[in-house]
């Protein structure tokens, strides 16, 4: 055996992962909104690109993103990095081009990129864009500057740091988070001083803010009411004997009879456990669907929102001029590329979109009994099953279907939503999906009237439905309902009557 230095030459074969396959398979898992963030960050890097609306069609020497070409690529073929075939030319006669359009009304047959149908030719989602919903967000001032302004003249000046560190460490439900002992040592004030200007803060509208827990929160309110007795201090006192429904032990605390005990129940449940939450926070931020789901007379319509996706435009025009002019090696190449990452950007987006576009046509057509009758119908469903009706990986569809919402007539629904594990029927039919089983759940709970379902009952029930479900499991899926125990609902009913 040699132990001298040699050169070997081997030959091997590897995947290698280009920037813009990586960044393929990216944008895949973004929502419509990221990509639009995404095109944003492109265009500001690259010339040659530039970000149109999605109404915008008037753009005789550009290429629009959802174009319909003859030449498909195939999806996993665009992962693979194989068949993306030679970069398009500048010269297109758009007279035989089909553009993305915002909706079926816009245009005619070549619509390919933006509408698919199950079954059924062309059909319509369509419609004018509806009112703009932020425009109805709330706009009022938060808790801290309610405060604030109400610290200004009920405040000593002197005192009026004090002040904007405590309600600075309100949150927004209204209640003071840190301990005054640390305020104080933090500020360096006697503890004395920071307990009296937390006093006139509690003072302020709305009656209970500044308050260190719900006792204290609802002890301020019944003050503001004029009924804080010793009876309802008692009972304030002891809220965990109230949440257990032990009203005999506090009946017999509170020294009242039944009709007193209902009364001051009632008064609490008047007050407001969290007073900051009227005020001010971040606004609700509405979900914006990616895909439009309707039903026509001849099928599905599918249909990507194309209204939060602007149109990208490869300016061959300005490409033109500045190649047609005296360049170095270096500017030639960095103008190349530039054209390069354009018309890949261009290809890659209009990929998704089919993409995107086949995979929630096969959705839909394994899940057609959901959008006819509803939740109740809905199948077991797999990644697996759909990526082999469709010919992809699995990890292409799960891309695919993160971050994505499809607006239908039963509500807004994440595509991940169309994915469920499934329970064998109890008469050996079909399985059925596990959020059918939890909707049947809720609705024998909703409808259980005055008497009060146990677990076990429940699994009777399902049994009889033909639901072959354990009583565990039909425990776990109460619990993910949000839906109390039979022995929490007894007691809320009782408190309810009481």
């Amino acid at each position: 055996m040699s132990l001298a230095p040699r050169l070997d030459i081997r030959q091997s074969q590897s995947l290698v992962m280009t920037p813009q396959l990586q960044q393929a398979i990216k944008l895949l898992a973004l929502s419509n909104l990221e990509i639009e963030g995404f095109i944003a960050e492109e265009v500001e890097r690259n010339p040659l690109l530039e970000a149109s609306a999605a109404e915008d069609s008037d753009a005789p020497d550009r290429e629009p993103v959802a174009e319909v070409r003859d030449e498909r690529v195939a999806a996993d073929e665009l992962v693979t990095g194989t068949g993306a075939g030679d970069e398009p030319t500048l010269d297109v006669d758009y007279a035989t081009e089909s553009h993305q359009q915002d909706s079926v009304a816009d245009g005619g047959s070549g619509m390919d990129g933006a509408l698919s149908m199950t079954g059924a030719s062309a059909g319509g989602v369509g419609g004018d864009d509806g009112p703009d919903l932020d425009a109805f967000a709330d706009t009022s001032l938060s808790l801290a500057d309610h405060l604030l302004a109400q610290a200004g003249p009920a405040i000593p000046h002197e005192d009026a740091f004090i002040a904007a560190h405590l309600i600075d460490q309100i949150d927004e439900a209204g209640y003071l988070t840190v301990s005054l002992l640390d305020i104080a040592n933090r500020l360096g004030v006697p503890l004395v001083r920071v307990e009296r200007v937390l006093a006139t803060i509690q003072t302020f509208d709305p009656t209970g803010v500044g308050a260190r827990d719900l006792a204290e929160c609802l002890a301020l309110q019944a003050r503001e009411a004029d009924r804080y007795d010793p009876c309802i201090a008692r009972l304030i006192d002891n809220l965990d004997l109230l949440a257990r429904g032990e009203l005999t032990r506090l009946k017999r605390m509170c020294d009242v009879d039944d009709e007193d005990m209902a009364d001051m129940i009632r008064e609490l449940r008047g007050y407001d456990p969290k007073p900051g939450c009227r005020y001010g926070g971040e606004p609700a931020q509405s979900v914006t669907p990616d895909l439009f789901v309707a039903r026509t007379k001849a099928g599905w319509a599918i249909e990507i929102n194309a209204s939060t996706l602007p149109r990208v435009l490869v300016n061959r025009s300005y490409y033109t001029e500045l190649s047609g002019g005296q360049q170095d090696k270096a500017s030639k190449a960095w103008l190349s590329d530039c054209l390069a990452s354009a018309n890949w950007l261009v290809k890659a987006l209009d990929q998704r979109q089919r993409t995107i576009i086949k995979v929630a046509t096969e959705i839909v057509k394994q899940q057609e009994a959901f959008f006819l009758k509803g939740v109740a119908h809905l199948r077991p469903l797999t990644l697996r099953q759909v990526a082999d009706a469709i010919e992809m990986h699995e990890s292409t569809v799960s891309r695919v279907t993160s971050n994505k919402y499809v607006s239908c007539a039963r509500g807004l629904y994440e595509l991940k939503y169309f994915f469920t594990s499934a329970i064998q029927s109890a008469d050996g039919g079909e399985a059925v999906s596990a959020q059918a089983v939890k909707s049947a759940i809720k609705a024998l709970i909703d409808t259980e009237g005055a008497k009060i379902l146990s677990d076990d009952t429940l699994v009777e029930l399902l049994n009889a439905k033909g639901f072959d479900i354990a009583r565990r499991t039909v425990a776990k899926y109460r619990e993910a309902l949000g839906i109390g125990s039979s022995v929490q609902r007894r007691r809320a009913r009782a408190l309810e009557g009481g």
